[in-house]
């Protein structure tokens, strides 16, 4: 079987279809957690679970969805990326499945850490995927592309179950997530074609996978760009986590108006990958990526001063979020071509790695935000530009180990064989 170089290869129709299945499995995620949230408290009271146990349900999956990437990113780079994909959608619906019957609390539980482990594989084989085909321009450009699917779902979900439970309960929502894992499948089955070749693969084993993450741990440049990557999703889960209270609470916006605040910034990420996508056109992803860490810092100092200063007007706080949310359109795609761009030959380990990393460290800033007691805004100002600082202080770094390679690449272009300074 011939594996295309490039997307190119493919007719344009067959390329649209490959890019809105990669961008489809970026929404497993947001799906999964977004959809449903509108639901726990009636979700509780069916199960007679506490507050806690019903919390726990959605830390279930993402820590299922952490280590559910590393597994299936490195069996992509030993079986290919279809085989292990379509596990792992098969795992996802069928867990997805057996949350909507689950008849106790800790039924749901253990469905949904297996729901995260089988939807895992989208998104760590997307990503990976992506590299087969393209890398460093060319590579971000599509990384826009895709985010610009995924950063749908966000928007729609939370709005979705909203409404879908006027005319069904809770479980009828997992129903529909069942609906989904089935359609990617199918996608996948249908339309996405292998992008790995036998030769390109490793070895099976434990010791291929601990010997791919130690040389990914020892690239400096690797874990500067994801770290930066990381560091930048931590501030951007400290708003997901804070936002709701400071509008609500402090600021007495209602819920309805709290929900169009949030969409209207979820809306500003999904221009500015529009935007990152047109850039690319003119600039290298690191250009773009150091100043979206700048102007993401910058923002987030913001914050923290408006919240520092409290009684200022809701428009002196909302600029500033709006500006910190939709600079991640241009950080997520440009960060994950550079990073992974590094290492095509194990493309599927890096990307479960890097996004294993940005999810974790994004996931310790949620619990930061609650630790003031009474002062969670200012907690959520802190965690902000404390990440935003620290993600453009290592891209500093990490530039400064890039600079003898970059003017490599300007003055012998065909040197450059990972394109990521290109």
């Amino acid at each position: 079987m011939a594996y295309p170089r490039t997307l190119s290869a493919f007719s344009r129709g067959r390329r649209a279809a490959i890019v809105a299945t990669l961008g489809g499995l970026w929404t497993i995620g947001p799906f999964s957690i977004d959809l449903y949230l509108p639901a726990l408290p009636t979700l509780g009271g069916d199960l007679v679970a506490s507050q806690q146990q019903v919390a726990v349900t959605v830390t279930a999956f993402l820590v299922g969805l952490a280590f559910g990437q590393v597994q299936a990113g490195a069996l992509s780079d030993t079986y290919g990326r279809r085989r292990p994909l379509l596990a792992g959608l098969l795992v996802y619906t069928l867990a997805t499945l057996t949350c909507a019957l689950a008849p106790t609390i800790q039924v749901l539980i253990v469905a949904r850490f297996l729901q995260g482990l089988g939807g895992a594989a989208g998104m760590a084989i997307s990503n990976a995927a992506v590299t087969d085909y393209v890398r460093g321009r060319e590579a971000a450009r599509l990384m826009s592309r895709l985010a610009m699917i995924g950063g749908v779902a966000p928007i729609v979900a939370p709005l979705a179950g909203g409404q879908l439970l006027h005319v069904m309960s809770w479980r009828g929502l997992f129903i529909v997530l069942t609906a989904i894992g089935l359609a990617l499948f199918l996608a996948v089955l249908a339309g996405l074609p292998e992008s790995l070749p036998r030769e390109r693969r490793s070895s099976a084993g434990l010791g291929t996978l601990l010997t791919s993450l130690t040389a990914l741990t020892r690239d400096a440049r690797f874990m500067g760009f994801a770290l930066t990557s990381a560091l930048s999703f931590a501030g951007f889960f400290a708003y997901l986590a804070g936002s709701s209270f400071v509008y609500q609470d402090v600021y007495g916006v209602s819920p309805a108006a709290f929900s169009l605040l949030f969409a209207v910034n979820a809306v500003g990420m999904l221009g500015a990958s529009e935007l990152n996508h047109r850039l690319l056109a003119r600039f290298t992803p690191a250009q773009l990526l150091a100043a979206a860490l700048i102007v993401n810092a910058v923002a987030g100092a913001v914050v923290l001063v408006v919240l520092l200063a409290g009684d200022l007007p809701l428009l002196v706080l909302a600029a500033p979020l709006f500006v910190l949310v939709a600079s991640m359109g241009l950080v997520i795609p440009n960060s994950t071509a550079l990073a992974l761009s590094l290492h095509p030959d194990s493309a599927g380990t890096a990307s479960a790695y890097f996004g294993t990393l940005r999810l974790g460290l994004g996931a310790l800033a949620t619990p930061l935000v609650g630790l003031a007691g009474g002062m969670e805004g200012v907690a959520m100002g802190l965690v902000i530009a404390g990440a935003g600082a620290l993600a453009l202080v290592v891209f500093a770094v990490v530039a400064w180990l890039d600079r003898g390679r970059s003017r490599a690449c300007e003055l012998r272009p065909g040197t450059c064989a990972d394109m990521t300074a290109c």
